[in-house]
């Protein structure tokens, strides 16, 4: 088997309020994602899933723990080529479609920082042809290059989030709860669009989300967080039709059901397992694809 494209290690992320309070906010998070694949992290607010994925793309500096990006560790201190490659080959879509976005500048602009950053252009007509083309992909005209994000709905400027994503031609996208802002009908556009723009690059997903219908519809794995702590991970049936672990139980017995009949009888699992419980937890390999995380 080759590689994975990320692989993440005894991640830890922790951050000193004061002299005698730190806010543990991962605590040793493993996983990997191949080249291609999506791999879904949920949990409930709070539970570390956009620190996970800020610190891998680097706006937080990890306070321990190794990640290795497309062959090369990222996780320390980066020389200017690993910064170069990091900066062009992941990028993220952010969960607030709006504040994103820098209102003051046009759509061309924000989309292209990106291209103009690396020259990835000879001239300007092949970079306004670039933005025009990367626009159309997601379903927008590449008239919409001269507007300003206020002029554009909620789901319009997820999807330009989405193209600024795109047009550096990334081999990983972290998208951080990218359709929770947006109304269900526009999801499904937007989960789709992304589906559709895998098949066509190759790109892998890191989906951060707490929708779980919308993580099992789009992830070829997934990982439940709780607590800073990953409980339990494996492919999308293991997940959903044998769940190992208390808290991915209580998860699932809180989704609801589209028939009446069934909902009526539905029975919640209620977990109050603490962040305590995990400080002596030991991994127990469960199949080659899926483990969970026992106290």
């Amino acid at each position: 088997m080759s590689e994975p494209l990320l692989s993440v290690t005894n991640l830890v992320q922790h951050f000193k309020v004061s002299r005698s309070y730190t806010v543990k906010a991962v605590n040793g998070v493993s996983f990997s994602i191949n080249a291609g694949e999506t791999y879904g992290l949920v949990g409930e607010s709070g539970s570390g899933k956009t620190t996970i994925g800020r610190s891998i793309i680097r706006l937080y500096d990890p306070t321990g723990g190794e990640i290795i990006f497309n062959g090369k560790s990222i996780a320390g201190a980066l020389d200017g080529d690993t910064r170069r490659m990091l900066r062009k080959d992941m990028q993220m879509i952010f969960q607030d479609p709006m504040s994103s976005l820098n209102p003051r500048k046009k759509i061309a602009d924000i989309i292209g920082e990106g291209l103009d950053i690396h020259q990835l252009y000879s001239d300007v007509n092949e970079r306004n042809k670039i933005i025009g083309d990367i626009l159309q992909k997601v379903g927008l005209s590449a008239a919409h290059a001269e507007r300003y994000p206020q002029q554009f709905s909620g789901g319009q400027r997820q999807r330009i989030g989405i193209a600024r994503a795109l047009v550096m031609n990334p081999k990983l996208i972290i998208a951080d709860e990218c359709i929770s802002a947006l109304d269900v009908s526009i999801q499904a556009q937007v989960v789709n669009l992304m589906k559709d723009i895998q098949d066509e690059t190759g790109c892998a997903y890191l989906f951060i989300a707490h929708d779980l219908s919308m993580v099992k519809y789009i992830s070829d794995r997934i990982g439940v967080l709780h607590k800073g702590y990953l409980v339990e991970t494996g492919t999308t049936d293991e997940i959903f039709n044998d769940p190992r672990h208390p808290y991915t139980q209580s998860l699932l017995s809180a989704v609801p059901i589209a028939n009446p009949h069934v909902e009526k009888n539905r029975r919640l699992i209620a977990y109050d397992g603490g962040a305590a419980n995990y400080e002596s937890a030991t991994l127990r390999a469960i199949s080659d694809t899926h483990f969970v995380l026992e106290s």
